[in-house]
């Protein structure tokens, strides 16, 4: 069964040519808003190539530092400084080489007394940021949301089977179980309010299942996301399926 599945995809030559071509897009949906301008990151190898982009020339130069916030999709349940933190990796690539302000930078918190204990404070981060206790389809809460393809279909930490896929209510959830390490994630209701959402999917083992998801494939997570503004893909040419 299918489902309809939109976004504009964007394919590039190889992880570095996708790095440049979305670290210039962010540049420009940041340099042509006025006021703050919202960020929610996703984790892994991807990501961490675009946010390394960043930090050099021209970007590091260039980019609205002071006026941009950052946020996170998805976060383990672990210390800020573990190796497996997306926070550590994102600090590492990008926050400590540019001039972000501390105030703008806003990491799911790890050192909370639970899971379930870190979802609900972050929850109220983002309220307290948004202004409001509930998401207008006409204000987003992000400009612009990254988010990687699992090669189940998840993105943020929203893995197949889990209760945090119904999740409606709260924009973020503690998912505990679907992997070794807890897991802190924005629900679709949070991940969906955002002007740009964009999928960077890089890597022949990426074929098969970005594949599925452009197909509507209706059993992916990933297929269900129906962001408030424009959806994007962007991959390089190994995650192709080749035409025979």
């Amino acid at each position: 069964m299918t489902n309809p599945f939109v976004a504009n995809l964007e394919i590039l030559a190889n992880a570095d040519a996708l790095a440049v071509r979305v670290a210039n897009w962010l540049l420009e949906l940041a340099t042509t808003k006025h006021g703050d301008f919202a960020i929610d990151l996703s984790g892994g190898a991807t990501p961490r190539r675009l946010y390394q982009c960043l930090a050099g020339p021209p970007y590091r130069d260039t980019f609205p530092w002071s006026r941009t916030h950052w946020f996170w999709g998805d976060e383990r349940f672990v210390p800020p400084d573990n190796a497996l933190s997306n926070y550590r990796m994102v600090r590492e690539a990008l926050l400590s080489r540019v001039p972000i302000p501390d105030a703008n930078v806003h990491p799911i918190p790890t050192g909370s007394s639970s899971p379930e204990a870190a979802a609900y404070d972050y929850e109220r981060l983002l309220k307290s940021f948004y202004g409001a206790e509930r998401l207008d389809p006409a204000r987003p809460l992000f400009d612009v949301t990254f988010l990687g393809l699992g090669p189940d279909g998840h993105l943020a930490s929203l893995f197949p089977g889990t209760a945090a896929l119904a999740e409606r209510i709260h924009w973020v959830a503690a998912v505990i179980g679907a992997k070794s390490e807890a897991r802190i994630t924005l629900t679709y209701p949070a991940l969906e309010s955002s002007r740009n959402v964009a999928f960077l999917v890089e890597g022949k083992g990426k074929r098969s299942i970005l594949n599925r998801l452009c197909s509507g494939d209706a059993s992916l997570p990933a297929a269900h996301l129906k962001p408030a503004g424009t959806l994007r893909i962007f991959a390089d040419e190994a995650a192709i399926e080749p035409v025979v």
